[in-house]
């Protein structure tokens, strides 16, 4: 008899609860690996992992209906937008329902991921307390949103005030009658501007050298995405063409508002979605200023020569994506450039898989819940992969379209449309069903006597 297939899951967040539900649901044995004590991820900001970066104002910048999971919609009375905490909590509640919890393993950090052979559990997953598990197959689940990315190579001079990175930031009070700058235009530096610009000395200043679309959360009253929505079966130039029409009527041009020029296309660069920092940058309580030229002190100097002075900044700079207790073998020199099958699976062994290791033009939580479902049906037999020749033609074609549109260093091997990828991966599992009929192999976990704890 066929054994059945056992599974390691490492992270408890959006993309792992969803990665554990899938397999569940087909009947494979699993095993969650969560550096914390809840599941939740980045979004339980109480976490004891420390990874969260989730802040007392966060809320989503995805609609709730194009946020959700298909499999548990959020509830009805919850507002459009809901806060990290609402997210944190409708992540515990999945685990529940599903009867996840059993599965997750809290307060277990693993150290390393390796392949030892061919032969049954191949894999061996170790914990930082020595603990082994073999496995006959792993899926990375532990996100890129933790490991924060400082300005690389670091501005020249010194400053002399406070220096913090988005992910370290919880509430404004450090921010009191103090003078402020944020760096960086993504959503969390523009929340913290406008958290800042309530209890700040003077204008917050915002600085950076390259502009981005700021889109409300609201058009035409509507969510914005949901605006978006309508369009997504468009070609994403005709898409971009009208959306940036429709946006310039809403709401004007980041140039209005004093802001640097977006460095591309909307749908190329991840826009900031925001219906308050337009409101505090036309009130003067947000400023902008040019990218940073040198630290000097209590001052910073912005390209161009002026300067003001400052007491705090915070670099919204973004994050690294970091799998440590991968090697090279496995990820290369860089996990940002990681080729995978549909984004989800290794080309060197597809029982090495991933979810949730993209960036979307959407939301995450569709997009996981479909990469899950895809890896469960690998796992149990039921889809099959095309041949590694036709995978690595494959990725070789998306990373050229992806580069194209987004350029080639913005992480393009990452990216992914979201309504076009959440639309094709169904597709995909239906040609591995029908590459099953013509004899493709399935994946079959090695036989073995007994299946050690």
């Amino acid at each position: 008899m066929t054994p059945s297939c056992r599974v390691a899951v490492i992270g408890a967040g959006a993309a792992g609860l969803a990665t554990t539900k899938a397999l569940l649901d087909v009947g494979l044995d699993v095993v969650t690996y969560e550096k914390g004590d809840r599941p939740g991820g980045l979004w339980a900001r109480d976490n004891s992992s420390g990874l969260s970066p989730a802040y007392a104002s966060l809320h989503l910048n995805t609609s709730k209906g194009r946020t959700e999971f298909a499999d548990f919609p959020m509830p009805a009375e919850w507002p459009d937008y809901p806060s990290a905490d609402h997210v944190a909590g409708y992540l515990a509640d999945y685990a529940r329902t599903f009867s996840l919890t059993p599965h997750l393993r809290f307060g277990s950090t693993v150290r390393s991921v390796e392949r030892e052979g061919t032969g049954p559990l191949p894999w061996v997953v170790t914990t930082e307390a020595g603990e082994a598990g073999r496995y006959d197959a792993v899926v990375v689940a532990n996100g890129h949103n933790w490991d924060p990315r400082m300005p690389e190579p670091g501005y020249p001079g010194t400053f002399d005030g406070t220096q913090l990175h988005a992910h370290d930031y919880r509430t404004p009070e450090i921010f009191r009658d103090r003078r402020v700058l944020v760096v960086g235009m993504g959503n969390s530096a523009m929340d913290i501007a406008v958290d800042a610009s309530n209890v700040a000395r003077g204008p917050v200043l915002l600085s950076a050298r390259h502009g981005v679309h700021i889109v409300p959360k609201y058009l035409f009253g509507r969510p914005a995405d949901a605006t978006g929505a309508a369009m997504s079966a468009l070609p994403w130039r005709v898409r971009q063409r009208i959306a940036e029409t429709l946006l310039r009527l809403a709401v004007g041009t980041p140039q209005s508002y004093g802001l640097p020029a977006p460095s591309g296309g909307l749908f190329q660069n991840h826009p900031t979605i925001s219906d308050t920092i337009l409101n505090r940058l036309t009130h003067g309580e947000v400023t902008a200023r040019p990218g940073i030229d040198r630290l000097d002190g209590d001052r910073v100097v912005f390209t161009g020569g002026t300067s003001d002075p400052v007491d705090v900044i915070v670099w919204a700079t973004g994050y690294r994506v970091t799998i440590p207790f991968l090697s090279s073998r496995w990820v290369g020199d860089d996990a940002e450039r990681l080729p995978l099958y549909q984004r989800v699976f290794h080309l060197q062994d597809p029982s090495l898989a991933f979810v949730g290791l993209m960036q979307s033009t959407g939301a995450a939580l569709p997009v996981v819940e479909a990469q899950a479902k895809l890896v469960a049906a690998h796992l149990s037999g039921r889809y099959a992969l095309p041949t590694p020749l036709e995978q690595r033609r494959a990725v070789a074609r998306a990373l050229r379209a992806a580069t194209e549109r987004w350029g080639g260093d913005r992480r393009p091997i990452m990216r992914i449309d979201f309504d076009r990828y959440v639309a094709d991966l169904p597709r995909e599992m239906k040609a591995g069903r029908v590459r099953l009929l013509r004899g493709a192999r399935p994946f079959t976990p090695a036989r073995r006597e007994e299946t050690p704890a």
